[in-house]
């Protein structure tokens, strides 16, 4: 069976994840507050702007920056985009 979630973002019940995506208080929040979904939007957005910003995962504030826009993303606020990036056509 299934674990569901009242999703942040999408803001209705949807599938949850299996395990929180990281340790700590953080991770927990996620897990009981995040959608299957949402966290698998998020990590392809993470993805492009690591790639398209080429931010170094090392620095601190690069983390940081990360935390704040997953934190925007999940609250369906405005979030930073790579300048020229063009997704993809379906």
């Amino acid at each position: 069976m299934t674990r569901t979630v009242m999703c942040r973002k999408y803001q209705r019940e949807m599938e949850g994840l299996s395990q929180p995506p990281f340790p700590g208080a953080r991770g927990q929040m996620i897990f009981d507050s995040v959608s299957k979904q949402a966290w698998q939007e998020w990590l392809a957005h993470q993805t492009m702007l690591v790639n398209e910003k080429r931010l170094n995962l090392m620095d601190r504030t690069t983390r940081a920056f990360l935390e704040e826009e997953m934190e925007k993303f999940f609250s369906n606020q405005e979030v930073a985009r790579a300048e020229g990036y063009v997704p993809p056509r379906a």
